[in-house]
């Protein structure tokens, strides 16, 4: 079935340049704006002194605004790492999705708005070869800077409309946990299977700040029920079931 065309109005930022040599789009990155309105929000993405942008802009009327072309690279990762790549700028194309974040009330993500997101996502996917775990929220690969697009974003709508890598996770129930300060063979297996999924993060066996940060992280995006940095049985079970379910090879 052919989609109709996406209408997107087109409001040039000077925030870009070329993508570095030999590298080509595998992550799609979701954000939001954190801002108190997307007409801020495009200003600041256009503003050359603030030194940001990303390739577009969803306001929470649906309203879809490019700012970079795809082909350029947009300045929206930041300090961020995934699977051992720290240039997430040139390897991802960015979408900024207007709501006011966590600082100032953290809204809903309104209907509108996620339908035009999963549109223009269709759309790009159907340009780049990025895989289903490629599409990312800034959190996953900023843990503990940044906790965009959060908890409240519909990561299962858009798997259901075949965007993204996401099983149903597993519920919340009584039992073990690993948490901050905790030492020995849990924690390193826990490690590595966060490693292993793409996050940023030494194998030290021992359950450190960033440890919790990137758990944090990883429920934001796959457990969101209760986001609370400690590794419980819901967690580490969505985590491993998510593992099993990558193809083989672990690359972009």
């Amino acid at each position: 079935m052919t989609r109709p065309p996406l209408i997107i109005r087109n409001r040039p930022s000077p925030n870009f340049e070329a993508r570095a040599a030999g590298i080509s789009v595998k992550i799609l990155l979701l954000h939001y704006t954190g801002m108190d309105s997307a007409e801020a929000a495009c200003a600041r993405l256009c503003d050359g002194h603030a030194k940001v942008s990303s390739h577009y802009l969803v306001d929470e009327a649906g309203m879809i605004t490019r700012l970079v072309p795809e082909d350029k690279r947009a300045w929206h990762a930041g300090v961020s790492s995934w699977r051992g790549e720290t240039d997430i700028n040139s390897l991802s194309i960015g979408i900024e999705i207007h709501n006011p974040g966590h600082e100032l009330g953290y809204p809903p993500f309104p209907d509108a708005q996620m339908k035009a997101v999963i549109a223009l996502c269709q759309d790009i996917l159907s340009r780049h070869q990025i895989a289903p775990a490629g599409v990312l929220a800034h959190s996953d690969v900023a843990p503990g800077r940044k906790i965009d697009p959060g908890e409240k974003f519909d990561w299962a709508r858009l798997h259901a409309a075949g965007i993204g890598h996401w099983v149903a996770p597993e519920p919340i129930t009584a039992g073990p946990s690993l948490r901050l300060g905790d030492k020995g063979d849990g924690v390193l297996a826990l490690q590595r299977a966060l490693a292993a999924y793409g996050y940023g993060l030494d194998q030290t066996g021992c359950f450190d700040q960033r440890t919790m940060d990137v758990v944090a992280a990883f429920q934001r995006h796959f457990r969101p029920e209760r986001v609370d940095g400690v590794a419980d049985v819901s967690t580490i079970e969505t985590l491993r079931r998510l593992n099993d379910a990558l193809p083989a090879g672990g690359s972009l």
